[in-house]
C-alpha cells in the first residue's frame, strides 16, 4: 500500500491526535485504549462524528481526514453545511461541498440553510447563524471545524487590537465541547496541497478577498507586512503565544474556582474570603458569579468596578451592569439585586 502524501498524512494525524487527546481526557484509563476505540468512544452512542463543511481548503481536507479516522473505528462520519444564503448561487455552492464531502469519506451530507441578521454586522451575524445551526443539527456531539494556524493567528492580532484581554489573546481552544479544531497547529498552505493530493477543487469565497472584513485585512496586509517585518514565522508564533497563554489560562480558571467554592456563601459571595487573593483570581471570581446570575455582555471595566467592592471599599453604592443588574455590598457579603420582571400584559377576548 502507497503512503498518503504529505499533506493529507498531516491533517490525518492532526486529527487522530486530537481525537485521541479528547478521549484520553474523558475516559480513564484511556491511554492503554488502541487509537481507533478511543476514536470510536469519542463518536459516542450516536456512532457518529460531525463535520462543519464550506467548500473550502481547510473543511475539505479535514472531512477527510475524519472520514478516514473514524471509517477504521466503525463509525459514520457526518459533513454539515451551513447555506447562509449570502450570494446568490450559494444553494449551488452548499451542495457542490455536500457532494464533496460525500466524494471524500462522509456518509452523508445535510445543507443547513440559515438566516444572518441581528446585531454586530455581518460577520458576526453570521458566525451566529452558524454556530446555531451546527449546534442543532449535530444535537450535542461532537463538530469538528477547520480551523487552521493562520486562522489563530488572525484571532490572536484580533484580540491584540482590541485590548479584550488575555481570553482572547489566547485564540481558539483545540476542543471546547461540542467544538473540535484539529488543525490549529496545521497552516493553510498544508490543506491546499491536501486537497490537490486528494484531486478536489476547493471553493473559493468571494468574501475572503473582500476588504470590508476586518479579517480580510488582516490576513491580506497585516500579517503579511509582519512577516516581512520580522523575517518569517510570524502565525507560527502567534499560535504558540496563544498555546502558552491557554495553559496559563487554564491553570488561573482551576485556582479561581477552588476559590469560588470557598467565597460561595447564601445569596452572594463572601468578602472576607475574596478580599486576601490577588485581583485576577478575584475578578475570574467575579466573572464566573455574575454570569452565573443572568448577567451578560461583561466587560472589564465592569468587573473591575465590582472588584472595588471588595479591594477599594469606603461604603459606596452598586455597581450597575447591563441587563439592569446591580451588584452591591452589605454585611461583608457581595450580593446582586436582579431586575425587575416585567408583569404581563393582560389580554380581554370579545364575546
Amino acid at each position: 500500500m502507497s503512503r498518503p502524501d504529505p499533506a493529507v498524512a498531516a491533517v490525518r494525524l492532526a486529527v487522530r491526535d486530537l481525537l485521541e487527546s479528547i478521549e484520553i481526557s474523558r475516559v480513564s484509563g484511556a491511554s492503554r485504549v488502541s487509537g481507533a476505540s478511543r476514536v470510536g468512544e469519542v463518536a459516542g452512542s450516536s456512532r457518529e462524528l460531525y463535520v462543519g463543511v464550506s467548500g473550502g481548503a481547510d473543511s475539505l481536507a479535514l472531512v477527510e481526514a475524519v472520514a478516514y479516522a473514524a471509517h477504521r473505528a466503525g463509525h459514520r462520519v457526518a459533513a454539515l453545511i451551513v447555506d447562509h444564503g449570502l450570494q446568490h448561487n450559494s444553494s449551488w455552492i452548499a451542495d457542490e461541498a455536500a457532494s464533496l464531502s460525500r466524494k471524500l469519506g462522509a456518509d452523508r451530507a445535510q445543507v443547513l440553510p440559515v438566516r444572518v441578521d441581528g446585531r454586530g454586522g455581518p460577520e458576526a451575524a453570521a458566525r451566529r447563524a452558524r454556530y446555531g445551526a451546527l449546534r442543532a443539527a449535530s444535537d450535542g456531539g461532537l463538530v469538528l471545524l477547520g480551523h487552521t494556524l493562520d486562522d489563530q493567528a488572525e484571532t490572536v492580532l484580533l484580540g491584540l487590537g482590541r485590548g479584550s484581554g488575555p481570553r482572547s489573546v489566547a485564540g481558539m481552544r483545540p476542543y471546547d465541547h461540542p467544538w473540535a479544531r484539529p488543525l490549529l497547529a496545521i497552516p493553510r498552505t498544508t490543506t491546499v496541497a491536501a486537497c490537490a493530493a486528494l484531486d478536489v477543487e476547493p471553493w473559493r469565497d468571494p468574501h475572503n478577498d473582500d476588504s470590508r472584513y476586518t479579517r480580510v485585512r488582516l490576513r491580506k496586509e497585516a500579517l503579511p507586512l509582519l512577516e516581512d517585518v520580522l523575517a518569517g514565522g510570524v502565525a507560527a508564533a502567534l499560535a504558540r503565544t496563544a498555546a502558552q497563554l491557554r495553559e496559563d489560562i487554564e491553570v488561573l480558571d482551576t485556582l479561581a474556582g477552588a476559590l469560588h467554592t470557598r467565597a460561595c456563601v447564601p445569596g452572594g459571595l463572601d468578602v472576607a474570603v475574596l478580599g486576601t487573593e490577588p485581583p485576577t483570581l478575584r475578578r475570574r471570581v467575579l466573572r464566573t458569579w455574575l454570569r452565573g446570575s443572568g448577567v451578560r455582555e461583561l466587560t472589564d471595566a465592569h468587573l473591575r468596578a465590582v472588584d472595588a467592592l471588595i479591594a477599594d471599599w469606603h461604603g459606596q453604592g452598586g455597581v450597575w451592569l447591563p441587563g439592569g443588574f446591580e451588584a452591591g455590598r452589605a454585611h461583608g457579603r457581595l450580593s446582586l439585586i436582579t431586575p425587575p420582571q416585567e408583569a404581563p400584559v393582560p389580554t380581554t377576548r370579545g364575546d
